[in-house]
């Protein structure tokens, strides 16, 4: 096939396994506008689908660096309240999201990290009350990636621009099965495998998870009634969808005040247009109490310092190091196929639904059973192939979960 005819299958996998696009329903796109002619296949198919609306909030790199430069700090940390309500109105709406990413890894590296810290904190504020909807699986949402030119040769550093693209696009074809013949009953068997694995570890109710590698020595106690979920999740009105493509892994929150020891990252982490690599988090009582990195360490002490959750944990995520994205031997600077290379974790917010009851529970019944709240959500990497985890059980066994990054169920 053509790559554009494997765009369009692209595209329609999106609209009808990403955010499983209902007839009648509006859809609002997050784009950059590198990816237009992406884009409008995007829109194209989804009013082909009975999409009743389709709003493109356009994003671009160029003009994102530009005002960093320039603009006042006043301008950079106030959003206006018509972009608030223009996201909560398509919210309220019902509208399924579909953020198609596609950032420069380097943006923002000679940007003050500060600078950047207190805008992307603004944004997450303003923002709040939408977030629920997504954190909550009140509306469908996903999130794909296409490539651009620079994040491309960020992978392809050997290649031109439009060579790395066309490397990138065939490996994001590949990872993401449009290269199957129907896509989208290869995400329907993939979701199956992955409902199995959740399936196993939610019977299991583990109390606590221990990860022992290279660098890393801690301990995830789990709250009671924690629910492993992975692949795809459903709305509060029972529409199936896919958050991540690509997703790889089964995931839950560790007890915001139980996470002990120390962790080493194994995969850059990209964060507000910077990297953050080789570094190290050390929590007692669930807590970051100390930190390291030999790059970007002003990025993540911004990150650490954008609120009191910040430095507690709100997901913990299980990938065999064996994944098909790992096994490509890419390092992608992109949290989406990163993050399922490798076994992560996430600073900030978790998941309520990844806790019995917990779409119902107020921020004082979260804060009981563990559930951390900050206004942001960060994962990074720290499995390898090096990476074993036990399970401890409710009676004090302790069995194997994952010997040398694979699974030893």
């Amino acid at each position: 096939m053509s790559d554009k005819q494997m765009q369009e299958k692209y595209a329609d996998l999106a609209l009808r396994t990403g955010v499983n696009l209902q007839k009648g329903q509006a859809l609002m796109i997050n784009s950059s506008i590198e990816g237009a002619d992406f884009t409008r296949i995007v829109v194209r198919k989804a009013y082909e689908l009975g999409a009743k609306d389709v709003l493109v909030n356009w994003q671009d790199d160029e003009l994102t660096l530009l005002k960093y430069q320039n603009a006042p700090e006043e301008v950079l940390t106030t959003i206006p309240q018509w972009q608030v309500d223009k996201n909560l109105a398509f919210a309220k709406d019902g509208a399924a999201l579909l953020s198609i990413r596609s950032t420069n890894p380097d943006l923002l590296k000679d940007v003050d990290a500060e600078k950047v810290a207190k805008a992307q904190k603004a944004g997450a504020e303003a923002m709040k009350e939408f977030r629920k909807y997504t954190m909550n699986d009140r509306i469908a949402w996903s999130i794909i990636s296409i490539p651009t030119g620079d994040w491309s040769q960020k992978i392809f550093p050997d290649k031109s621009k439009e060579e790395a693209k066309e490397a990138l696009w065939d490996q994001i074809f590949k990872i993401v099965r449009v290269d199957k013949e129907d896509p989208v009953a290869a995400w329907e068997e993939h979701n199956k495998n992955l409902k199995d694995a959740r399936e196993v570890l939610n019977k299991k109710q583990y109390t606590k998870l221990i990860f022992k590698a290279p660098g890393t020595d801690i301990s995830f106690d789990l709250p009671k009634g924690h629910i492993w979920k992975g692949g795809a999740a459903k709305t509060t009105e029972g529409v199936a969808f896919n958050p991540n493509m690509p997703t790889e892994e089964v995931f839950t929150l560790p007890h915001k005040y139980g996470v002990n020891g120390t962790v080493a990252s194994t995969k850059p982490l990209i964060y507000g247009g910077n990297m953050i690599d080789n570094f190290s988090l050390t929590f007692e009582e669930g807590k970051v109490v100390d930190f390291k990195a030999e790059k970007g360490y002003d990025t993540l002490k911004h990150l650490l310092d954008t609120d009191e959750g910040a430095r507690r944990l709100g997901e913990l995520a299980l990938v065999p190091h064996a994944s098909p994205i790992s096994q490509s031997g890419l390092i992608f600077y992109n949290t989406l196929f990163d993050e399922n290379a490798s076994c992560h974790i996430a600073l900030g917010k978790a998941y309520p639904t990844n806790v019995e009851g917990g779409s119902d529970m107020n921020d004082e019944e979260l804060d009981k059973n563990g559930v951390n709240d900050s206004l942001t959500h960060v994962d990074f990497m720290i499995g390898s192939a090096e990476l074993d985890i036990d399970g401890v059980t409710a009676d004090g066994k302790t069995e194997a979960v994952f010997r040398k990054g694979a699974w030893a169920f």
